[in-house]
Parts: C-alpha cells; structure tokens; sequence
C-alpha cells in the first residue's frame, strides 16, 4: 500500500476506519492541515474515497486493517515498523448487523443474539484498545504523543437511553477504557481524550442524524487543536461540551 519508510517532515496521524463518513472527513482534513495522513479500512482497495483523496495528497498512505483481527492489527504495526505516530485517530467502529432494521432485535433485550454482540465488542472495544497498547512506544516516540477516541453520547450510562445493548456497552467499556489508559501514560506526556462526533448523517448514523460530516470535522478539529495535556481522561462533544459518564 503506502512507503511506511518515506519521511516527509510533517506530523504523522493515522487515521482508522478512514474509508468513508467521519473518517473520511478526518483525513480530509488532517491532510489539508498539513498532515502526513496514515488512513485504514478494512478492505482498502475499495475505499474510493481514500484513493480519490490521494490524488489531491500523493503521500496519503493507505493500509489495511481490520480491528476485529489480532493478526491484522500485528500486520499494520510491523508495516509502520516503529515510525513516530504523532496522533492516533480511534475512528473505526461497528453497529453490529445490517440492514438496520431487520437486525434491530439482535440488539435489544429478550431477543439479544450474543454472537453479535460478542463481535460488537471485539471490534470496537477491544480492538481500539489491541491496537493503541500496541502503537503506544510510536506514539511515546512522537513529539505530539495525541491519542484521540471517537466514541458516542450512546455510551454514557448517565446521558442516554439507547435501548441497543451490544453497541451501547461496547462504546461505556471503550469510554472507561480509555480513561484507565489516560491516568496511565499521562506521566509520559501523552495526551488520549475521549470525543463525540455528534449525530451526523452517516451510515452509522442509521438513517438519522442531526447534522453533517463537515461540521462534525470541523469542530473535532478545532476541539482536538485545543486539547492539552490537563485535558486528558475528558469526554467531549465535537462542539466543545462536556458530557456525563
């Protein structure tokens, strides 16, 4: 895919899920900024998007990954083969089955399909986490040392009422998750915030969505260009807000 041993002199972010929706967005954006922009997607050679986007950043690399796979997260940590990673964007993430609404049930009490949520929780939870511990001496090795989670108001035990179980507590362990690992190389310099990119208009939006991708990035980016170390642990809105645990 990408030359992971190519050195451009900018800051280095590797972007997940970044094949399509905010993802896309992100890398949009992170490589307009001035960014050398690492993006992955679970079948990279159909990501239009990303491949489009190289035309305009010929150093966008693209690589493959799937969070739901050891093997695939091991494979992208020896492709980057130690580089400095600046800032790593935890984008990627399931709902669970689609189409949506012949799969709902699965999700919901008396009809939970544990296999679903098993993998819902693989994917979004223990992957992310799989694939941060695994980047964290690149991240250390950064000048930047960013980690950066997209997570969902949906996880909030005190803030929302989702009745979709496997997704729902798959975002409430990633949230506490990573507020464990915040408290834990915050002595080292690195800064791992927690972000809600809104209800934005997506396929993962289920057909919802209050607003749009652009102003989703735009106000991630200025929320994460505003973090500091003191802001480490926090749960925040893509506008700036707070939100409750």
């Amino acid at each position: 895919m990408g030359d992971s041993s190519s050195t451009t002199g900018k800051p280095v972010a590797l972007i997940t899920g970044a094949n399509r929706g905010i993802g896309l967005g992100l890398a949009q954006r992170w490589a307009h900024d001035g960014w050398q922009v690492i993006a992955t997607a679970r079948e990279p050679q159909s990501a239009e998007g990303l491949w489009s986007l190289k035309q305009d950043f010929p150093d966008l690399q693209i690589e493959q990954l799937d969070l739901g796979d050891s093997s695939s997260i091991a494979a992208l940590v020896s492709t980057l083969a130690e580089r400095p990673i600046d800032m790593l964007i935890n984008n990627a993430g399931i709902f669970g089955r689609f189409p949506l609404v012949e799969n709902i049930s699965t999700q919901r009490f008396g009809t939970l399909d544990y296999e679903v949520w098993a993998e819902v929780m693989r994917v979004n939870c223990f992957g992310t986490v799989e694939l941060t511990e695994a980047l964290m001496p690149a991240i250390e090795a950064s000048e930047r040392k960013t980690v950066i989670t997209l997570s969902s108001a949906a996880g909030s035990i005190g803030g929302h009422q989702a009745p979709a179980i496997p997704y729902t507590s798959s975002k409430t362990a990633l949230n506490k998750a990573m507020t464990t690992i915040a408290r834990t190389v915050k002595d080292r310099g690195v800064l791992v915030a927690i972000v809600c990119p809104g209800h934005v208009r997506t396929r993962l939006g289920l057909g919802g969505g209050e607003i749009e991708v652009d102003e989703s990035v735009s106000g991630l980016a200025t929320l994460i260009g505003s973090f500091t170390i003191e802001d480490s642990g926090t749960f925040r809105r893509y506008n700036g807000d707070h939100l409750v645990w």
